[in-house]
């Protein structure tokens, strides 16, 4: 945030539009702000949704969410098995996400660094950070059983309502 604050005294455009805004049309900012606002604005979004949707209790969800998990992803544990799968084929350092399509379809998608998919116009349901700072202390090099773990403290319930705010066109980062 701070990298942020100090490019935005010179460019107040990136503090007065919403982030999503900003993150979908990063193409039409300098040339000399674009990659740190990719890599500062990005890791904002990103981390956001990340420290949202976690919390006590993993379980597993429930509703509209849970039905699309079957309907587009395979079920729950297809779509744990998968999102594992595309986490660990991250090279290096980056991002698995699970977006929602403009017609409530869910897909599993990755990203390098800290890019987000906001950067492409699309929704953010749900991700988990793969870089080694969010696992090294506890895993060392063992980026599986980071991922695998990490359904432990999934918080369905933020997931659920990321997920309405997504079908209803309200979700931001």
């Amino acid at each position: 945030m701070n990298n942020l604050n100090g490019i935005a005294k010179d460019h107040p455009q990136i503090a007065q539009a919403p982030i999503q805004d900003v993150l979908a049309k990063l193409g039409e900012l300098p040339e000399a702000i674009r990659t740190p606002v990719r890599n500062n604005m990005g890791g904002h979004a990103n981390h956001t949704m990340f420290w949202q949707i976690m919390g006590t209790g993993g379980g597993k969800p429930q509703g509209d969410l849970a039905a699309a998990i079957d309907r587009d992803l395979g079920g729950l544990e297809k779509f744990q098995t998968d999102f594992n799968a595309a986490g660990g084929r991250v090279f290096g350092s980056g991002w698995v996400f699970v977006l929602v399509g403009r017609d409530g379809k869910l897909a599993l998608e990755t990203r390098p660094n800290q890019d987000s998919l906001l950067m492409d116009g699309k929704r953010v349901l749900m991700g988990n950070d793969v870089w080694e700072h969010a696992y090294y202390l506890l895993y060392q090099n063992r980026r599986p059983d980071y991922l695998k773990a990490w359904w432990n403290v999934v918080n369905w319930n933020k997931v659920a309502e990321r997920y309405a705010a997504a079908k209803a066109g309200t979700l931001t980062i």
